[in-house]
């Protein structure tokens, strides 16, 4: 049972209006962005800032983006997060390769070595204590600029807020993400949990 009831998806016009994004992103609007609606300055604020941090710039793809979220919520342990990240994952073109194998991308050949470095940074940054260091920097900087940094430190700090939101929350996980949750996750013990 979640910690707030969600509201109906008619509850705010606004929020309604920018969480059509979601349709895109995942095929619903998720129960997370329902439960903000409680109050609509925050989910409109939310929503915005997700469409500023996932909008593709170049070179770190939508596909990416999402691998990046999904390695900071499992960081976490946020399977609510998780669900969402590898559902996004698929549906914004990741290989079929790295879905299956996301557990082992720091050595599974369908990982690119620009690929591993975003995603160690992801796992770094996730962690508490922080464990970003000169070698993660070192990483990166062979293959990403600057402003491609700054992007994927977008999402791994947006991730830090929904996982800390859903984890609290309890948020409930819808019927979309639980199916990608098993087919991408269930193999290495991912399961719905407090999410049901």
């Amino acid at each position: 049972m979640p910690l707030v009831t969600p509201l109906h998806p008619d509850h705010d016009t606004a929020t309604k209006e920018l969480a059509t994004f979601f349709n895109e992103t995942l095929g619903f609007c998720p129960n997370s962005v329902l439960t903000m609606q409680h109050r609509p300055a925050i989910s409109k604020a939310f929503i915005n800032l997700n469409m500023a941090v996932m909008e593709n710039q170049g070179r770190v793809t939508s596909a990416l983006k999402r691998m990046i979220a999904w390695v900071s919520s499992n960081a976490t342990g946020c399977r609510y997060c998780q669900a969402h990240a590898i559902r996004a994952a698929e549906r914004y073109g990741a290989e079929q390769e790295q879905l299956d194998n996301i557990w082992e991308y720091k050595t599974h050949p369908a990982f690119s070595d620009a690929e591993r470095a975003a995603l160690d940074f992801s796992l770094a940054a996730s962690l508490v204590p922080n464990t970003v260091d000169e070698t993660i920097k070192t990483e990166l900087y062979k293959h990403w600029n600057e402003g491609e940094i700054v992007e994927m430190l977008g999402v791994i700090s947006l991730f830090g807020y929904l996982n800390r939101w859903n984890d609290s929350m309890g948020t409930t996980l819808e019927e979309g993400a639980i199916e990608s949750g098993n087919q991408y996750l269930e193999k290495t013990g991912w399961e719905v949990g407090k999410h049901i």
